[in-house]
């Protein structure tokens, strides 16, 4: 009998978890990149089914150590004020999109507060000047908020979707959708 050797789960796994979210509105881009990881479908599967045992396993460790079990030490970590909460940021590289990172917010004891990607520090982010800008995989959920003010926060479809009611120049609006921090898509 064959025994079957399970291998940690890292970074590469990580990314097609990602991605697997994100193959729900982008089924295409999903592929390119899935393909450029060198990954099959049913790895991209076993890789969301093995994080999702992680997230709900009884003996779950905290959420921001299981980001340090798959992605090692953060590249960096900076105490963050938001309003008038204190929390820290720790910050990941993800190959997959080199000008991201994935960022962690944590509170007081480690809590996660939000986890999501973000543009790299030092790197510039696109110019969104119009609607035409706000292609999928474009731009981050901040980089959306700030081009096209005033922008309205709204609950998404599911715990890793984000959606953002936006003011397009000349006044209208529409609504951006987004999966772990990156826009996937317009809608009406």
């Amino acid at each position: 009998m064959t025994e079957i050797v399970m291998r940690p789960f890292g970074p590469l796994d990580f990314q097609l978890v990602l991605l697997r979210r994100m193959s729900d509105h982008q089924p295409g881009l999903v592929e390119q990149a899935r393909l450029e990881l060198g990954a099959s479908v049913a790895q991209m599967r076993e890789a969301n089914r093995r994080w999702q045992a992680m997230v709900r396993s009884a003996r779950s460790r905290g959420a921001l150590s299981r980001y340090r079990s798959v992605l090692g030490a953060p590249e960096s970590v900076a105490p963050r004020r938001i309003g008038d909460l204190d929390c820290e940021a720790h910050l990941w590289p993800v190959p997959l999109w080199p000008g991201l990172r994935f960022e962690v917010l944590a509170g007081p004891g480690g809590a996660v507060w939000n986890e999501w990607l973000v543009r790299a520090p030092g790197i510039p982010g696109p110019e969104l000047r119009g609607e035409d800008d706000l292609r999928p995989w474009s731009c981050t959920v901040d980089e959306a908020a700030r081009a096209f003010p005033p922008a309205r926060p709204m609950e998404g479809s599911a715990p890793t979707r984000w959606q953002l009611s936006i003011t397009l120049p000349g006044g209208g609006t529409r609504v951006a959708e987004f999966t772990w921090g990156l826009l996937q898509r317009l809608l009406p």
